[in-house]
């Protein structure tokens, strides 16, 4: 689980509520189902229809993706394809297909099984690469679809706010001028939920899924040098040489000590 977005979202939640409360409001004051339907309704009724609807089925797969998804391990990943290195120069290309049974990340294996079936070391980058940018265009139409939905939700806050501000205002027709606050304050609750919504929910989902993208991108540009090396039979410190400089300085010492040297 990703402890910053549970703890980011909980505290700022936590603290808006709290601070409701010390206002003097009460949690019935903050809660209105018409304005749910109206600013969660209508903003992601509007960010389906500018997407494939095929977008849609995986919101739940891409929420989960941005909470529990693990970070990608670099350096962990610059240890394996450095240990592959140094048995493809040991004992030739084809050993390391006694490996692939146990590589669960599938562009790794992929990228393996090519080189062991002798593909040309240019078809190899091409077709990882061409597999690198399709994910990344997928991550990217996801992240999209979040940061469409940060966009509409305000909207149809501001929307649910005038449709209040209608009914206020016909309530000044019938005399009772009572209801004046209550209907002012109905009509404003849609737009908090709109702004919480798009700055709680939406927004972060979509900046944390390019975070992720950022960081899966990276590892597969690593095994992509990592395997064209293994390919060309570098050296395996020359393979963990070239693979450390993706790294940031304060992480190559660590790597040192994994690898040697």
């Amino acid at each position: 689980m990703d402890i910053a977005t549970v703890l980011g979202f909980t505290l700022g939640t936590g603290l808006v509520v709290f601070g409701s409360l010390v206002a003097g409001l009460t949690m019935g004051d903050l809660i209105d189902i018409p304005s749910v339907l109206i600013t969660f309704g209508g903003g992601l009724s509007t960010t389906i229809m500018g997407n494939p609807l095929s977008l849609f089925t995986t919101i739940p797969k891409y929420v989960r993706f941005a909470i529990f998804e693990k970070k990608s391990d670099v350096a962990g990943m610059i240890t394996r394809l450095v240990n592959y290195s140094e048995r493809a120069r040991r004992e030739g290309l084809l050993s390391l297909e006694d490996d692939l049974a146990n590589v669960d990340e599938p562009f790794l294996k992929k990228g393996l099984q090519l080189v062991v079936d002798g593909t040309d070391p240019e078809l190899v980058r091409n077709i990882l690469e061409t597999d690198m940018a399709n994910i990344h265009a997928r991550h990217e139409g996801n992240a999209k679809f979040f940061g469409l939905m940060g966009v509409y939700l305000p909207a149809f806050g501001m929307l649910g706010t005038l449709i209040g501000l209608i009914q206020m205002l016909k309530s000044l027709g019938t005399g009772d001028s009572s209801a004046i606050g209550a209907g002012m304050a109905a009509a404003l609750i849609t737009t908090l939920y709109g702004s919480f919504g798009s700055n709680l929910i939406a927004m972060p989902i979509k900046d944390k899924l390019l975070t992720r993208d950022g960081d899966e991108m990276l590892e597969k540009a690593v095994m992509i040098e990592g395997i064209l090396s293994i390919q060309s039979g570098d050296n395996p410190r020359i393979v963990k040489d070239k693979l450390a400089s993706f790294l940031p300085p304060s992480e190559r010492a660590a790597l040192d000590e994994a690898i040697g040297g």
